[in-house]
């Protein structure tokens, strides 16, 4: 039996992997936010990165969500066009604010301190 790539993006199973599908991951963000803010985050997906141009991942992504919610729950699935690099544009702007550049990490910080730098930085 052949199967596509993209499925797994859905259904980790397929290769052994014990995980969540991206609707399931998605799913369980939007629950984890106060349920005031529940049903605009519903209303406002927005879809980023190059594995979200696979062909049909939108509507396959709508169709799963509509599963994990209720009925009468809205869902909006926006795609933009330059979503392949939309990552990479978000990260750009941000290293170019001035406010973020304290937060950075140079090479001989994470030497010395490895990832409890993050915490030392961020928190």
């Amino acid at each position: 039996e052949r199967m596509q790539a993209p499925e797994l993006l859905f259904d980790p199973s397929l290769i052994g992997q014990e995980s969540y599908g991206v609707h399931q991951c998605l799913h369980q963000s939007i629950q984890k936010c106060d349920l005031e803010i529940r049903k605009t985050l519903l209303r406002q997906i927005v879809i980023a990165g190059g594995s979200t141009l696979f062909s049909g991942f939108g509507d396959r992504l709508l169709s799963e969500m509509r599963r994990l919610v209720s009925s009468n729950s809205k869902i909006r699935i926006s795609a933009p066009p330059e979503r392949k690099y939309s990552a990479w544009i978000g990260g750009s702007i941000l290293a170019s604010l001035a406010s973020f550049k304290g937060l950075w990490v140079t090479a001989e910080e994470w030497a010395e301190y490895g990832p409890n730098i993050l915490h030392k930085k961020m928190f």
